[in-house]
């Protein structure tokens, strides 16, 4: 549960948590306080939970992060991830787990617009939200129904394949990352309910969210899919070499000579040229993208081994 100066709730998050479910020997609360200035630790403390802080704010990513760490290293079967301010019905946590319970997926994703934009949702973020889900649903190959929703389950195996590099956010390059290595996902619908007089801790600025989320949307394309994503900019350079060459081109044959568009026909040349360095490029990220798979195969075979003989 990542939490920042969520004083007023969290406690209160905390002891509606199940405290039992089927075919689950023990559940253990860890919020990770990302840098509060409020009572928010004393008050998980007081509720029984694990706290582990960070002296800064450093975004709800790189809390994800800390819990995913410490799950790994307490040898934890499974990880659920819910807000701290009670937007959530905790007892769905049961619905949620039980996919990955029963090992029918690797990790589960909540949705929270099965039945359509919920109460007091902001038409900004709800369309906003429909934009990531369309693009994540793109990248990653898989039908998203809500790619930014932060109650989720994941599986030890899910835990042990993840590597991230955003801070700000994870919920957007978890999903790229684990589909990207096969591991099977499933959609749970669920509750949420928004307060209109509520201050969004990770969105309060719309802008600011969509420019740092697409910044890593950006950033995950360009490192999963980095031969098209290159390949696509050259081309944007091609089509308008094609346009401004085929002008020059028609002129020559109306009037046979290409004045007074001689510098159209260098710039068209020039952006032809730019698209042969971008498909370079794009051969280069590709084959550094192996590269990269390999690293990640090798980390996550440290991983189980370390996993195995600490067991």
């Amino acid at each position: 549960m990542p939490a920042l100066n969520e004083g007023s709730t969290i406690k209160k998050v905390i002891e509606s948590l199940p405290k039992s479910l089927d075919g689950i020997n023990s559940i253990d609360v860890l919020v990770v306080d990302d840098g509060s200035s409020d009572h928010t630790v004393n008050e998980a403390a007081s509720a029984g939970a694990s706290v582990i802080s960070h002296r800064v704010n450093k975004g709800v990513g790189a809390a994800f992060a800390t819990a995913v760490s410490y799950a790994i290293k307490e040898k934890y079967d499974a990880l659920v991830s819910i807000d701290a301010d009670g937007q959530f019905n905790s007892s769905e946590i049961a619905n949620v787990i039980a996919p990955v319970r029963l090992k029918k997926s690797d990790f589960v994703l909540g949705t929270r617009f099965e039945n359509g934009r919920p109460k007091h949702m902001s038409l900004v973020k709800f369309y906003g939200n429909k934009l990531v889900n369309f693009i994540i649903s793109r990248l990653s190959g898989n039908h998203i129904n809500d790619a930014s929703c932060g109650f989720r389950a994941y599986s030890r195996e899910a835990l042990l394949q993840l590597n991230l590099h955003g801070s700000f956010t994870y919920t957007h390059e978890t999903i790229l990352d684990l589909l990207n290595k096969n591991l099977l996902l499933e959609q749970i619908p669920i509750e949420v309910s928004y307060f209109p007089d509520r201050k969004s801790r990770v969105a309060s600025s719309i802008l600011k969210y969509g420019i740092r989320t697409s910044r890593i949307i950006f950033k995950s394309f360009k490192d999963y899919a980095p031969f098209y994503f290159f390949l696509y900019l050259g081309l944007f350079f091609l089509i308008i070499g094609i346009v401004m060459g085929s002008f020059v081109l028609y002129h020559w044959m109306l009037n046979g000579m290409i004045s007074p568009y001689k510098s159209f026909g260098i710039i068209a040349l020039g952006l032809v040229g730019i698209f042969f360095i971008f498909l370079l490029l794009a051969l280069v990220a590709d084959m550094l993208s192996r590269i990269r798979i390999n690293q990640e195969r090798i980390l996550y075979l440290l991983k189980s081994r370390n996993d195995e003989s600490t067991g």
